[in-house]
């Protein structure tokens, strides 16, 4: 099978600074990139929408950031339910035919990932073609990658050209996860320490006499036993949790059992 196009993000390495956003911006606003797909309204349609979530409570939190083009799916819903109006090229990018698709509102709902939008302007459906036309030497830009994964500072977006077999191999040594779990596991887009985003954590700190307890074993039972030893505040966090019953032990004793929902900060525990 010929090379395919591939986008890796890592959640930890995004700190929310937009520049895949405005790429995408500039990219296509003001822009025909027609057949590809007719130019992005300069307001409202995220192509490359940055999603927020913050866990746990205060003072134990962390903030998240996951940039969500659409995810050019192995089977795309959406060209299930419009089969002449959606393909998928054989390099893994899936694009709407502009022509054939105007005035079909219907397919924005077809998404199951809310990737497409409608351009009320143009009266037409739209969504990331992960830069095909650049791909494809169609644009003048001296780049051959989207153009969300040039601009990225931080490294979060990656692009890969590569042969499904050879991917396959990155995802078990990266550990790379679809967005959605019951994805095929041959998409375009995936996603690196996920867990930030979808997963819960169970965090606390453990004090003795007065002072933060450094160096405690602390045992977490629910799900895959868990061990970790609290670091120099008395800080400890189990992290990438189902929701579920957990039971947390320290010092021979149990200093916290309960079920979660969502991202718990225990508190304070003496000792």
């Amino acid at each position: 099978m010929a090379k395919q196009n591939y986008l890796v993000i890592d959640v930890a390495l995004c700190h929310d600074c937009n520049n895949c956003f405005v790429a995408c911006k500039d990219e296509f606003v003001m822009n025909n990139w027609m057949p590809y797909t007719d130019e992005q309204p300069r307001h409202g349609p995220r192509w490359m929408n940055v999603e927020r979530l913050e866990r746990g409570q205060y003072p134990r939190i962390d903030v998240n950031f996951l940039p969500k083009p659409c995810q050019h799916c192995a089977d795309p819903a959406c060209m299930k339910k419009f089969p002449d109006l959606v393909t998928k090229r054989e390099d893994g990018i899936v694009l709407i035919d502009t022509a054939k698709a105007k005035g079909q509102k219907g397919l924005v709902d077809a998404c199951t990932y809310g990737a497409i939008w409608y351009n009320d302007e143009k009266d037409v459906p739209q969504k990331c073609i992960m830069c095909a036309h650049i791909l494809d030497g169609k644009a003048s830009a001296s780049i051959c990658m989207p153009r969300c994964a040039h601009s990225c500072s931080t490294g979060a977006i990656q692009f890969y050209q590569e042969e499904p077999a050879d991917f396959q191999k990155r995802i078990a040594a990266e550990g790379l996860k679809r967005y959605k779990d019951d994805e095929s596991a041959d998409g375009q887009v995936w996603y690196k320490n996920l867990y930030r985003f979808t997963k819960n954590f169970i965090t606390g700190e453990l004090l003795k006499d007065g002072e933060c307890a450094e160096g405690v074993t602390v045992k977490l039972e629910g799900g895959a036993a868990q061990e970790l030893v609290t670091n120099y505040f008395g800080e400890f966090r189990f992290d990438a949790l189902d929701p579920g019953t957990y039971k947390v032990s320290a010092a021979g004793k149990v200093i916290w059992e309960g079920a979660i929902e969502k991202s718990v900060n225990i508190g304070d525990i003496t000792l």
